[in-house]
């Protein structure tokens, strides 16, 4: 399996070449160990919310519908019961966390496999630059010269501002930037395409210190607004 891949500009020309770390591209694809990080990161993702009413949070009298004996009926003992139109629900579901504990190494281990199969499968791309004026016709174009599958991961620099405007928009493709790249998305995607900016951020790894702090906090807050 061939570690380089060819950079192409928007026109399809090769401009260069980029060497992939064995130790995040040649790893072993361990289908459990993934299917347990998704269907983690699916489960946090779930809200918890939801809430029924019990029989003694209903609203309504405690006295008995009927008499007991001589109606023929089955015996109620309260308008709120669960058998009675507007009672409450017999087991009640109640607001609770989907949260399931995993290590940071299992997530890192992921997202090696789920990369190491794209990059065996020849489905990883890097495109020196997508666009250099916003318009969403020509960077749908320069990322879809590598594939036309239904759905395309396209990793972007957060500095490239003029990309994200440009192909936000675009229904068969999802944008994320390097530091948030995971397992899910991936799987998600039929292809992946970085930007040469963005497998450098990526291959770099996370900026560590103080002024990373700061920056994550203002991309945060621009996110937001």
């Amino acid at each position: 399996m061939s570690l380089t891949i060819d950079i192409k500009n928007s026109s399809g020309a090769k401009v260069g070449t980029v060497d992939l770390p064995g130790e995040i591209f040649d790893q072993q694809t361990n289908i459990p160990l993934i299917h347990q990080v998704v269907t983690a990161q699916l489960a946090a993702a779930r809200q918890g919310t939801q809430k029924a009413k019990n029989r003694g949070e209903t609203s309504g009298s405690g006295k008995k519908p009927f008499a007991q004996k001589g109606t023929g009926r089955a015996r109620q003992g309260s308008i709120r019961a669960p058998l009675q139109r507007g009672g409450g629900a017999a087991h009640a579901v109640r607001p609770r966390t989907y949260f399931q504990r995993t290590p940071k190494k299992m997530i890192a281990a992921a997202l090696k496999g789920v990369l190491s199969d794209r990059q065996r499968n020849e489905r990883i791309y890097v495109i020196d630059s997508i666009t250099s004026a916003p318009s969403t016709k020509a960077a749908i174009a320069a990322v879809r010269q590598f594939s036309d599958r239904k759905n395309v991961l396209v990793v972007l620099s957060r500095a490239e501002d003029i990309s994200w405007r440009s192909l936000r928009n675009a229904e068969d493709m999802h944008l994320l930037v390097p530091d948030q790249l995971n397992a899910y998305d991936i799987l998600k995607s039929d292809d992946l395409v970085f930007t040469q900016a963005a497998i450098n951020d990526f291959l770099a790894g996370p900026a560590k210190g103080k002024g990373a702090t700061a920056v994550a906090r203002e991309s945060e807050l621009e996110a937001s607004a």
